[in-house]
């Protein structure tokens, strides 16, 4: 009890210091970064402190994950640095005795890790999207000035309208330029109101003409229309548009889709608190004190393995994304393979075993080791 209890106890101190360490960098590393979109007009000025919120509430399943790590390795070092672990083994503790410890403190972790991957996730993905399409769509309208060529937010749209604007939600003498997807248009209306219209803001154009050129073999095609929709906001890449929707979409959702992207970003999440828990068991394999290297080597090295192992976990996504890899085999390949590495390692060492026991060969018995065995 006083073995179990001593190791929560360190643990809880280098794991409340750690997260709080990291979750102040994040912070600061997200504000640059959501200035930085708003200075590029991608989200408002005055939703910089939500967005960057709901960006960190996104990131901190791997925030816990990495302190989870750093904890154990920093709080296992220091216990070798002060020859702590030394009577612990003198006690009859081994090396593997001390995965039973790190396991109750790790779970409440680990379950919220998986609370936040699985259900948290996908609800700050879908507001910051929904916080940046708003104001795409608000400052499109913005730009629409009377009498003067304005573009839109995104550079694919030049809108004018007439001086003579009956009223804010209708204007007349409409004309836009739209350059998308491989089409240049140009559209020219007699009326133009906004409208709701399935949750999006479009222009309805009356009494007006189309005309569409294909830019790849420059055909044209002149249409007349009595009404026209157009969406107002700037076009978006269809790629970026589909990871962004499957990236929103809860959990859930995503169990019954079967499409490579989707199935991706559900290895994603599954695999959050697999990598926590992988590694809790890979600190305890690792950590260790090499008084000629220094206290900071087990640290470095778990820095290290963290940036390997969720760069994997990158490259794995993308393979299952674009059907390279189905989500269960790269699943098993990359959190069951790391799992499976890890306690090898832990067996090695509570055997104490060495690369050296694996290569030695016993030794042919000689002539003078049977004289010595004759009494």
């Amino acid at each position: 009890m006083l073995f179990d209890s001593s190791i929560r106890k360190e643990l809880a101190r280098s794991f409340g210091a750690t997260v709080v360490v990291l979750i102040t960098v994040v912070m600061t590393m997200m504000l640059i970064r959501t200035l930085g979109q708003a200075y590029k007009g991608n989200v408002s000025p005055s939703d910089v402190l939500l967005v960057m919120g709901y960006t960190v509430l996104g990131q901190l399943p791997t925030i816990l994950g990495l302190g989870l790590f750093v904890a154990v390795v920093g709080s296992l070092s220091r216990m070798y640095r002060d020859s702590e672990m030394v009577i612990w083994f003198a006690a009859g503790q081994g090396l593997a005795s001390l995965l039973r410890p790190l396991l109750r403190f790790a779970w409440p972790v680990l379950a919220v890790i998986a609370v936040l991957g699985l259900g948290i996730l996908p609800w700050a993905n879908q507001q910051i999207e929904q916080i940046k399409t708003q104001f795409e769509q608000r400052s499109d309208i913005d730009r629409i000035a009377p009498g003067e060529f304005q573009e839109s937010a995104g550079g694919s749209r030049v809108f004018f309208i007439d001086k003579d604007v009956p009223s804010a939600t209708a204007a007349n003498n409409v004309f836009i330029v739209a350059n998308e997807r491989g089409r240049e248009s140009v559209t020219s209306a007699r009326g133009a109101r906004l409208e709701v219209i399935k949750g999006e803001r479009m222009a309805v154009l009356t009494d007006g003409q189309r005309m569409e050129t294909q830019t790849s073999d420059g055909s044209v095609k002149i249409s007349e229309f009595k009404e026209y929709g157009t969406q107002i906001g700037s076009g978006s890449n269809l790629a970026a548009a589909e990871e962004m929707a499957a990236r929103s979409t809860y959990t859930h959702e995503l169990l019954p889709r079967t499409e490579p992207i989707y199935r991706a970003e559900l290895g994603w999440r599954i695999g959050l608190p697999l990598a926590a828990l992988n590694f809790v068991i890979l600190g305890l394999a690792v950590a260790s004190v090499n008084p000629r290297a220094g206290g900071s080597g087990s640290l470095m090295l778990a820095l290290f393995a963290f940036i390997v192992y969720y760069n994997l976990m990158t490259l794995g996504e993308n393979w299952v994304a674009s059907g390279k890899l189905s989500m269960p085999a790269m699943t098993a390949l990359l959190h069951g393979g790391t799992l499976l590495l890890a306690l090898l390692v832990l067996l090695a060492r509570h055997k104490r075993w060495s690369p050296r026991d694996l290569w030695r060969r016993p030794c042919k018995p000689t002539a003078l080791d049977d004289a010595k065995a004759v009494p």
